[in-house]
Parts: C-alpha cells; sequence; structure tokens
C-alpha cells in the first residue's frame, strides 16, 4: 500500500484531500462546467458577463473516509470480496493523505457505528486507521446508510472531504446523503462485484442472505430471474450516478477484478479538473 500510495497517488494527484475553502478569495468569468451556486449575481446583473466566485484553499480541512462494512460487502470471490478492495482503498488513500499532511479519520458503520476514529496526522494516525480497518470484527451486518449518512450529518461540524466507500444497496438515503452533500465536500466510490449482475441459470438454489444470517431457496431458471437481477443492479447504478452527478458529488464505480490504481488516478485527475475550474 505504501508502494502505491507514494509512487502512484503523488505529484499532480494530491488534490483529492483538498477540498473549496469557505473564505472568499476573488472573481472570475463563468466557465462551463462551473457549479451554478457560486455565480456572483450582483455583479453579473451589471452586464458585463457571467462571474463566479473563488475561494482560498482550507489546507487543514479534514479528510473522512466512511466504510460500509455490512454483510453485502463481503460478496465476491475467495481472493477477492467487495470488503477486501473497500479496505485496500482505505489503507492505501490514508497512507497518501497522511502523507501529505491531511488530518484523516475514520468512521466505519454497518446498521449502526462499529468504529470511529477522529482526524488526526502522522504515521502513528495512519497505522491507526489501517489497524482499525483490517482487524475489525463487526458488531452487526446489516445496512443502514440512511442511520450512517444521519449519523455523519451529527458529527462532522467542519466542512470536510468525506470518501465514501460503499456498494450502496440500500434505499431510501437519498435524502441524508444531499445534505450531507451541500455542507462537505462528497466522494463516492462505489464497490462492485460481477457476480451480483451476472447470476446464472441453476435452477433452484439456496441462496445466503449475509446481512440476515437466513438462507433463501430461488428458481434462477425461472421467469427472466438472471435478467431481472442484472437490470435491477443495472438501474440502481445508474440512478446513483445520475444522483451524484445532479449534487456535486465526485462518483465512481470499481469493480473488485479490477486493479484499484488506474480508477484512484483517474479520480485524482477528475478532482484537479474540478479544483483548477474552482
Amino acid at each position: 500500500m505504501r508502494k502505491v500510495a507514494n509512487s502512484h497517488l503523488q505529484g499532480d494527484h494530491q488534490s483529492i484531500f483538498k477540498g473549496a475553502g469557505l473564505e472568499f478569495d476573488d472573481l472570475r468569468p463563468y466557465q462551463y462546467g462551473d457549479d451554478i451556486r457560486t455565480i456572483e449575481w450582483k455583479v453579473s446583473a451589471k452586464g458585463h458577463g457571467t462571474f463566479v466566485k473563488t475561494f482560498k484553499e482550507d489546507k487543514d480541512q479534514a479528510v473522512y473516509f466512511l466504510l460500509d462494512v455490512s454483510g453485502s460487502q463481503d460478496i465476491g470471490s475467495k481472493k477477492r470480496k467487495k470488503i477486501d478492495h473497500g479496505r485496500e482503498i482505505a489503507g492505501v488513500l490514508t497512507l497518501a493523505g497522511i502523507h501529505e499532511g491531511s488530518q484523516v479519520g475514520l468512521i466505519s458503520y454497518s446498521d449502526e457505528k462499529e468504529k470511529i476514529i477522529l482526524p488526526g496526522k502522522g504515521s502513528r494516525q495512519a497505522v491507526k486507521i489501517i489497524k482499525a480497518v483490517f482487524n475489525h470484527q463487526n458488531r452487526s451486518f446489516g445496512t443502514d446508510l440512511y442511520g450512517m449518512f444521519t449519523f455523519c450529518l451529527n458529527l462532522i461540524k467542519k466542512r470536510s472531504v468525506i470518501i465514501i466507500i460503499s456498494d450502496f444497496i440500500d434505499e431510501n438515503y437519498e435524502n441524508p446523503l444531499k445534505a450531507l452533500a451541500k455542507k462537505h465536500d462528497l466522494v463516492v466510490l462505489q464497490m462492485t462485484d460481477p457476480i451480483e449482475s451476472a447470476l446464472p441459470s441453476l435452477g433452484i438454489i439456496p441462496v445466503f442472505d449475509k446481512e440476515g444470517g437466513k438462507t433463501t431457496w430461488v428458481n434462477t431458471a425461472f421467469g427472466g430471474f438472471s435478467r431481472k437481477i442484472a437490470t435491477s443492479f443495472s438501474s440502481d447504478r445508474d440512478k446513483l450516478k445520475d444522483f451524484c452527478k445532479k449534487n456535486q458529488i465526485n462518483y465512481l464505480q470499481i469493480d473488485t477484478q479490477q486493479d484499484i490504481v488506474l480508477p484512484l488516478m483517474e479520480l485524482f485527475k477528475l478532482r484537479n479538473k474540478t479544483m483548477k475550474r474552482g
């Protein structure tokens, strides 16, 4: 993880941890892609063009990793599950953030708060977070994204960069996520696995619910079951992606079959472009 953080995720790609500050800096002409919420309407109304406000960067802005550790994350191959991918990403970005001098914190959540580490700096903080990520033993395996985002709204008062690592297999979490996006700088990393959307037609098979701890018998060859599963997962992912776009949230889907370096590099590039525009 240290090799990835130091060799691939430094240099021009550091600004994933730097959000837009709240202190006004200057005005500049509007450019395509700028957030309309930054338009200075009083100046623009004078008829000399449309202008947007720029803000000074908050170098002490904290970074929180919000890690979903529910049972649905424990899906994938024996070598690589979604939770393994999420832990590795959290570890790599923690090292990168600490190396840059950012304050880094962690919130692990299922359907209840599992682990909280308040933001701090230095190598000891990095070790503390990485141990908490990889050595964690769940108290519960349920999912409650609504509760997770609401908890963060109440806990994190100062504007921060929040990196959410989850598969987003849940419902009715949009309102607190939208409220979180208005208050903080959000990055959504959605963990996926091919088996979720490519269930083979095997007839009647037992399906184990890792969150509820129950087994249900399902006829995978009946009524286009496999096709419906694939369509449902694809639709849910598209909805989340559109939601993030509308609410100025950086979104990235990472499959368990992918190496994490290239997707994270693309995210850093996207963040850099956003910061340069702002």
